[in-house]
C-alpha cells in the first residue's frame, strides 16, 4: 500500500521525524550499521514485522551483512520467545531470497559444542556482568539453561562481538516492555562492556520511533538507575 497516498500528511511528518529530526540530530547520531542494529532489534522486541521488513532492506544497503542480521534473529529468541520471533525469520528468509548474491544457508557461525557451551557461556557472562556470574548457573535450571543455551549457544557465535550483543539484547528488552528489572542489568552489562550511558541513550533515541515515547522514557530511566548503580 502506498502510504504517500492514502495517507500522505501523517506520511510526510513521520518521514521526516525518522529520517531527518532523529538521525541526523547532533548529540543523537550512531553509525548506521550501529542504528539499523538497534531498530530492527527493537522491531523484533516490539512486534513490528511490516515495518522490519522495509527496514531490513534499508539495513542490507546500509552495510549490515547478512550474518548480522541473522545472528539478531537467532539471539532474540531467548529474549522474546519462539512463538514471536519466527515471522521475523521467516521475513529474513524471504527478504534473503528476493536479493541476488544471499545464497540459503549462510556459513555457520557457532564456536562451542553440546559439551563445552555451558562453560563458554559461564566465561561470556562473567565478561557481561563480573565474577559473581562464575558460580550463578548453579542456582537453578533456568539459571544453568541461560548459561547453556542464551550466553553458551547465541553469544558465543560468530557474526556479532559481546558489546554488539548486549547493545541488541537491551533494545530486545526496550521495545517488548514490561522487562525493565532486566533491562536495568543488561543496562549494566552493556556499561561494563564499554556501552556507556550515552551511547545507550542514543540507541533509546534512534529506536523512539519504533517503540514510542513510553517505552523510551522507560528505557531512559532504567539506564539512568543503572548508571547509579
Amino acid at each position: 500500500m502506498n502510504y504517500y497516498e492514502t495517507d500522505p500528511e501523517f506520511t510526510k511528518r513521520l518521514e521526516h521525524f525518522i529520517t531527518e529530526e532523529v538521525v541526523n540530530e547532533p548529540e543523537l547520531e550512531l553509525p548506521d550499521v550501529t542504528r539499523y542494529m538497534a531498530v530492527l532489534a527493537a522491531l523484533i522486541g516490539c512486534q513490528g514485522t511490516e515495518v522490519y521488513r522495509e527496514v531490513l532492506l534499508k539495513a542490507l544497503n546500509y552495510g549490515m551483512t547478512p550474518v548480522m542480521v541473522k545472528e539478531i534473529v537467532y539471539q532474540s529468541v531467548d529474549y522474546l520467545g519462539l512463538g514471536r520471533v519466527m515471522p521475523f525469520l521467516t521475513i529474513t528468509n524471504e527478504v534473503f531470497a528476493d536479493c541476488q548474491g544471499i545464497d540459503l544457508p549462510l556459513p555457520p557461525q557457532e564456536t562451542t559444542t553440546l559439551d563445552d557451551r555451558l562453560q563458554k557461556g559461564i566465561e561470556a557472562q562473567v565478561k557481561i556482568f563480573g565474577e559473581h556470574m562464575e558460580e550463578a548457573w548453579k542456582a537453578g535450571h533456568i539459571n544453568r539453561f541461560l548459561a547453556s543455551n542464551c550466553f553458551g549457544d547465541y553469544y558465543t557465535r560468530r557474526g556479532l562481538d559481546l558489546k554488539q550483543r548486549e547493545m541488541i539484547t537491551f533494545c530486545f528488552l526496550a521495545a517488548q516492555g514490561g522487562c525493565e528489572p532486566q533491562l536495568i542489568a543488561h543496562a549494566k552489562g552493556n556499561m561494563n562492556l564499554g556501552n556507556d550511558k550515552e551511547f545507550l541513550i542514543r540507541v533509546i533515541m534512534q529506536c523512539l520511533p519504533y517503540i514510542g515515547y513510553p517505552r523510551s522514557l522507560n528505557a531512559i530511566s532504567c539506564v539512568n538507575k543503572a548508571a547509579e548503580e
